[in-house]
């Protein structure tokens, strides 16, 4: 009996040389070079794969006189091959075109719409593989490594290109979309607070607006020239308390491309925190964000009522200035009186206000410019006062930091997207941020799933001009 590796699969060039690979091994003495061996053999399997992809792609080919697309007629056209790439590699088939029967617009390709061919040019695992691996890396990087692992290849142009479709066809259903991948997603019923926080990053910037607004600006903008800033958003279930804090069960990540307000990322977050409200009724809610205005009017327009905390870190970085401006930066007093200060602000009920006492006296005691820097301190801690209560927040089991927030800037935003030499336009920005803010919010298959299938397309034999209806043919 032959063994399960004589089995002829198709008779095809890559399955025959595929045989004659393997005889020749083995039958051969080891040449030494296991590397060597490792990587044709590789290929291979890989030339073999493809084919099989091939033959399985074909299969979505429609021959019939017409067919209906969309409620349009399209009468048949030439056969011609073409080339596409799967995960395993280029493949090239025949496929028939059918040309608008009112002579309106473009031919179509039934094999490439009933199969979910995306853009045109890829298969669904091609193309997944792809987006995954360009999201966490830059696309020569990702060139290199498809290349290094000796599948398909895609190019860089190639891997900068699809991101920017898959997400322009996101934008295009996001809203439907984005509520399918939250009903997807079970919300912790053991989550007894829920935290909503909203922060921003600076991301270097293609079309150079920052640059020209100030040069025609009296006003000086934030941020240095050729920046602007990508915010993120963060919804965060907790669980019960430990003794380092409540336990994090769950974090939806959102991060959006420069935008005058951020109504876009205002609406994500709403949708999202109405949604967990309705599932957490009874838990608690929190908002949590540094001073910056517009932070808060969005927090305070999505959650009101919610308990308002500032960032523990934020304040401890304010109270250092506040010291530093009066004792010296990095000078033994500043760190000791730093050092006692943060433990009380944190632990002690009257934290916040032996901060405000401190700080009042060395301002008044001051002159010039360092009275200036302690003075401006000083207002931080008035202004925010009520929303420092840490030691409060801590007995009620409520987080006191937006270190979930702060690492959502540096994984979505900064780790990908401030390297070296990079400058982004906003729809090529936002391709990144919206494929990292699946892939880091666990909603990356049932995201994926959802573009996928926006590129099938169901496609029926039309019926003939006797009368006779033709065979239906549908999207597999």
């Amino acid at each position: 009996m032959r063994g399960s590796h004589e089995v002829l699969l198709l008779g095809s060039p890559a399955e025959v040389a595929l045989r004659q690979f393997l005889r020749k091994h083995r039958s051969a003495v080891p040449s030494g070079d296991l590397e060597s061996f490792e990587r044709e053999l590789h290929a291979h399997l890989a030339a073999l794969e493809a084919e099989l992809v091939a033959e399985e792609v074909a299969k979505y080919d429609i021959d019939a006189p017409e067919v209906v697309l969309d409620g349009r007629r399209f009468r048949r056209g030439q056969v011609a091959t073409e080339t596409y790439t799967s995960a395993a590699g280029p493949f090239t088939v025949p496929r028939r075109l059918y040309h608008p029967c009112d002579g309106v617009g473009e031919a179509i390709c039934p094999l490439e719409l009933r199969s979910g061919m995306i853009e045109g040019a890829w298969t669904p695992r091609a193309a997944r593989l792809m987006a995954l691996v360009v999201a966490n890396m830059p696309a020569a990087e990702a060139e290199m490594l498809f290349r290094e692992m000796g599948s398909m290849a895609p190019s860089r142009s190639s891997l900068e290109r699809l991101p920017k479709a898959l997400s322009a066809r996101w934008e295009a259903n996001r809203l439907t979309w984005e509520a399918a991948v939250r009903d997807q997603q079970p919300i912790p019923g053991e989550a007894t607070v829920i935290a909503n926080s909203l922060d921003g990053v600076l991301a270097p910037m293609k079309d150079g607006k920052r640059a020209e607004k100030r040069m025609t600006s009296t006003k000086r903008p934030k941020g240095p020239a050729g920046y602007r800033e990508a915010a993120v958003a963060t919804v965060t279930f907790y669980g019960r308390s430990a003794e380092d804090g409540p336990e994090r069960l769950v974090t939806v990540r959102f991060g959006r491309m420069p935008e005058s307000k951020k109504p876009t990322l205002h609406g994500q977050l709403a949708a999202e925190f109405a949604n967990a409200r309705t599932a957490l009724p009874f838990a608690r809610v929190v908002n949590i964000a540094d001073g910056a205005k517009e932070n808060w009017r969005i927090l305070r327009k999505v959650a009101p009522g919610g308990t308002e905390i500032v960032d523990f870190f934020h304040a401890c970085e304010h109270l250092k200035k506040g010291l530093d401006a009066d004792l010296g930066e990095g000078t033994a007093d500043a760190k000791a009186y730093f050092a006692g200060y943060r433990e009380s602000l944190r632990d002690d009920d009257d934290g916040v206000e032996r901060v405000i006492r401190t700080l009042l006296y060395r301002a008044n005691k001051a002159k010039g410019a360092k009275a200036k820097k302690i003075k401006a301190e000083l207002t931080y801690f008035r202004n925010h006062r009520k929303q420092m209560r840490y030691a409060e927040f801590k007995r009620q089991g409520l987080p006191i930091g937006s270190g979930v927030v702060e690492a959502a800037c540096k994984t979505l935003v900064t780790h990908r997207m401030k390297r070296s030499g990079m400058r982004w336009s906003i729809p090529g920005g936002q391709a990144i941020l919206t494929l990292r803010s699946l892939i880091q919010s666990a909603r990356w298959e049932s995201g994926w799933a959802l573009i996928a299938a926006s590129y099938v397309n169901t496609i029926n034999a039309a019926a003939s001009t006797g009368g006779e209806p033709l065979s239906e043919v549908h999207a597999a």
